[in-house]
């Protein structure tokens, strides 16, 4: 999935509508929030083909073919759908509101975020995003950042948080260590928002030396100027570490700013 184009329309305006997007090919995209349970299910099914199926994730569903946890029915779900109306990205956000009738948000569930949530404003959370494989572009990342800038200029959200995965890989985490040594030489927040995972990657002795690619939603999310708000956690289900996300969409890199969130619009 490249993001090096990663380009994202304001989109604010009229985002209660259904907003045509930039093309794959000549397939249009459409970028709205899912208004029944069919929309639901049809992300669901697609974070299925990609968790399950393609990244070999353990899931505890209990409908075949889904990915569905009980955080489900409190989010709202973002679907991305192509000309032929075939859902081909998604995620979902929990706001602060909904996550207090939840019992917390996702991200509490690998770190201790009270650091982060002593900070003063409104906070919402972003999760289970994944891109069909036939359309693993910057078109498509662009239509998701889209449709979340609209969410963020209309309910005046100060904080974006969420977990972005950095694969263990067949060693034991090590390159996952050195990767996450790497940014967080210039991506770490303050020591005082540090949070802590409640299942921390190991420390390896020595690091692998090569350097190794930022997966693209946390390459995403750092290109737009998020930080990383400290240890990784191990989530043995996905065979991944996570690092815990934290962006002020009041300090949104300049260059994607104006693309990305006009709260004067």
């Amino acid at each position: 999935m490249s993001t090096e184009s990663l380009v994202v329309n304001d989109l604010a305006r009229d985002f209660p509508a259904t907003s045509t997007l930039p093309v794959v090919g000549s397939r249009a995209l459409d970028v709205k929030l899912a208004r029944s349970r069919e929309d639901i299910q049809a992300a669901q099914r697609l974070r299925y083909t990609i968790f399950a199926e393609e990244m070999g994730a353990r899931l505890h569903n209990r409908i075949p073919g889904l990915d569905h946890d009980r955080l489900d029915r409190y989010c709202e779900h973002l679907i991305v759908r192509d000309s032929f109306g075939q859902v081909v990205g998604c995620t979902r956000i929990l706001t602060a509101e909904a996550a207090r009738r939840a019992g917390g948000f996702y991200s509490q569930t690998e770190f201790d975020l009270g650091p982060v949530l002593a900070l003063s404003g409104q906070f919402m959370e972003i999760g289970r995003t994944c891109v069909h494989v036939d359309y693993r572009n910057g078109a498509t990342i662009s239509a998701l950042w889209s449709g979340l800038a609209a969410f963020i200029a209309e309910h005046r959200i100060d904080y974006l948080i969420g977990c972005a995965s950095i694969p263990l890989g067949k060693d034991g985490g090590s390159e996952a260590r050195a990767l996450y040594a790497e940014l967080a030489r210039r991506c770490l927040v303050p020591e005082a928002l540090r949070v802590k995972p409640h299942l921390p990657l190991p420390r390896h002795d020595g690091l692998a030396q090569n350097r190794f690619a930022v997966p693209p939603l946390l390459k995403a999310y750092l290109r737009l100027g998020a930080q990383i708000g400290g240890e990784p956690c191990v989530d043995p289900d996905f065979n991944v570490a996570d690092v815990f996300i934290l962006l002020s969409t009041q300090q949104i890199e300049r260059r994607y700013a104006r693309h990305f969130l006009d709260r004067d619009q």
